[in-house]
């Protein structure tokens, strides 16, 4: 089965999302302790190996180009293929994308997913908040990214564990220009490219939907970048969650704990 890509007009762009048996991890991160990222959700259709946050018992927030029909939501994993008596496997009730969700642009790449059935918070299983307020994330700081995707651009095989990364917010100015993104698409205000100077630090194909985490507060969700992860000229492009995006989200939970 080959990669599932969605591409930008010029080719330069790869959404990362993979089938679940191409999954493999983060470039250039470490392993985390196992359940020690209790909010991070595994998400599996036919279509997409994406991650996920869940930020109430019955919704994950995840990015919107992940195809997640008929899927299913695995929350409490360290490993994807062992059995851990802390995953609880629930489907997918709903998917509800951001109305003005544009993939030709690559713009408010955000989705919410009504689950099937509430999950049961433990020790293993846990949500995280959402931000009080969807300001701007200053270029200079230092976030962290995790995932079940690529460690190395030329390794296709399945990688096993939960894996994270620190990277460094970069101003949208430089990643818009010649040496970077050069405008294909346009990184905007309500969006966050972050990586490393000397690349090697980044998120790759399948680590899509993931939580973005900026001194200790849900910031963004992983969206895109080019088809070769941790270069220099191609930083993670993250949708930063906006006052517009908190109202949305407030707006469609509303009281469900």
């Amino acid at each position: 089965m080959g990669v599932l890509l969605t591409l930008s007009t010029s080719a330069a762009v790869i959404l990362l999302v993979i089938p679940g048996d191409l999954c493999v991890d983060i470039i250039g991160g470490h392993e985390v302790a196992p359940h020690s990222r209790p909010y991070m959700a595994i998400l599996k259709s036919h279509k997409s190996f994406c991650g996920g946050a869940l930020i109430k018992p019955g919704w994950v927030l995840t990015a919107a180009h992940c195809e997640l029909k008929g899927g299913t939501v695995t929350l409490g994993a360290h490993s994807v293929r062992k059995s851990e008596k802390e995953k609880q496997v629930i489907g997918i009730a709903k998917e509800i994308r951001y109305p003005c969700y544009c993939p030709s642009k690559k713009e408010h790449d955000i989705m919410l997913l009504q689950l099937k059935k509430r999950a049961t918070i433990n020790k293993a299983v846990n949500v995280i908040p959402l931000p009080t307020s969807g300001g701007d994330v200053k270029p200079g700081t230092t976030c962290r990214v995790a995932g079940w995707g690529r460690t190395m651009n030329n390794r296709k095989t399945l990688s096993d564990t939960l894996r994270e990364v620190n990277v460094t917010v970069i101003k949208r100015k430089t990643c818009n220009d010649k040496n970077h993104y050069r405008d294909d698409p346009t990184i905007k205000s309500n969006m966050i490219c972050a990586g490393s100077e000397r690349g090697g630090k980044d998120s790759c194909q399948g680590d899509s939907g993931g939580p973005l985490i900026c001194k200790n507060v849900l910031r963004g969700i992983t969206a895109f970048g080019k088809p070769k992860c941790g270069t220099p000229d191609g930083p993670g492009v993250y949708t930063l969650i906006t006052d517009e995006y908190l109202q949305w989200i407030r707006k469609i939970i509303g009281g469900d704990l």
